[in-house]
């Protein structure tokens, strides 16, 4: 069994990005072959170049919600915030559906969840007023997740003007103006990640046109980024780890021209670790096909784990110990993930979010 400590890395804190380089398409990128290990350093606009002209590129064209809130304790008076992560439309399952954006009742994320009991009500700026209620037996007593019933339905509109950007927690600042572009990528479409799919902030509408240009084709899916993917790995062996469920959809054109790709044999790029976890769970190996429409994911995938879409993968740099470091070493295996970890601190390449960028081919 493999440890979570086998993916442990040391990254001085001044290289983790506070915000985004001055002008989208600027980062840097840092270049991987997966069978050698061996890495190069490059500008991000070279990709156009490095990419194999006979690529599918596969895009995650989810937007982030505006998922933060705020609201004061009636009992204490107290600041609170939350992360509305879905709506929940059945009670008995508490599945939320992907299609839907308005509803009474929220899964949300909370800091000190314990305090925030069943019954504790809320009240929020503009007065709409929230509760407590209790979740499915055993998971409303989790560390971070709450349900909680507002007094009116709550939509993208209402949280457009009350919600904040849900930046990631090693962003230590409060959200901005700049947020509101910056942590959307340039082809988002439908709203329902609560944290941006990052490997695709770096595209640009000029980047996307060059790519056109030579001949590689894109394709869209969607994978709604829900918290399972960035919540820490508590065991000690990361078999033992449980993913959260994700949302996601492939289109029937979408899946046509991946599946065409396979039987070519041309190469699979999936942009972000959001692509590759829609990619992967939704294959069918017996008919060698994906499975479209609406779906959920928890797949997990660490060192063991053989990829059957996938051939290239674009991301950003993860957390150390975290399920995507773990994907990726997956892919490209732990070693040369992690000696490209140690060259990346070494030339100081900026990390997560807002960082720089990885091409492993």
């Amino acid at each position: 069994m493999m440890k979570t400590s086998d993916f442990h890395f040391d990254l001085p804190e001044d290289l983790i990005a506070q915000k985004p380089c001055a002008e989208r398409g600027q980062d840097r990128l840092l270049c991987m072959n997966r069978s050698t290990g061996a890495v190069s350093d490059h500008r991000f606009a070279e990709i156009v170049d490095l990419i194999p002209s006979d690529s599918i590129m596969v895009f995650n064209d989810s937007r982030v919600r505006r998922a933060r809130v705020y609201a004061t304790a009636d009992s204490s008076g107290n600041r609170c915030e939350f992360l509305l992560v879905s709506p929940v439309i059945d009670m008995h399952s508490l599945s939320a559906s992907s299609r839907s954006t308005v509803a009474s009742v929220w899964k949300v994320m909370v800091k000190n969840a314990k305090r925030h009991r069943s019954g504790r009500t809320y009240t929020f700026e503009d007065g709409t007023t929230a509760r407590i209620i209790s979740g499915p037996t055993g998971e409303s007593a989790t560390t971070e997740f709450r349900y909680l019933e507002f007094s009116r339905p709550i939509g993208d509109s209402w949280l457009d003007s009350h919600g904040h950007m849900p930046l990631p927690p090693y962003i230590r600042r409060e959200d901005e103006l700049e947020d509101a572009d910056r942590y959307q990528t340039v082809y988002s479409q439908k709203t329902g990640s609560v944290a941006a799919p990052t490997a695709g902030l770096h595209y640009t509408p000029e980047i996307l046109s060059a790519l056109d240009a030579r001949g590689i084709k894109r394709v869209s899916v969607t994978l709604h980024v829900g918290l399972g993917t960035f919540l820490p790995v508590r065991t000690e062996h990361i078999e033992e780890h449980r993913m959260h469920e994700e949302s996601y959809d492939i289109s029937e054109e979408s899946a046509a021209i991946i599946e065409q790709a396979k039987r070519n044999g041309q190469p699979v790029l999936a942009v972000g670790t959001t692509s590759i976890r829609t990619l992967e769970s939704a294959w069918n190996e017996e008919e060698r096909k994906l499975m479209t429409g609406d779906r959920s994911t928890s797949i997990f995938m660490y060192p063991g784990y053989r990829f059957k879409v996938v051939d290239h993968v674009f991301t950003n740099f993860h957390t150390p110990e975290s399920t995507l470091l773990m994907l990726v070493s997956a892919f490209a295996g732990r070693e040369n993930i992690l000696a490209a970890y140690r060259h990346a601190v070494e030339k100081r390449y900026r990390f997560f979010s807002y960082g720089d960028s990885m091409l492993i081919l």
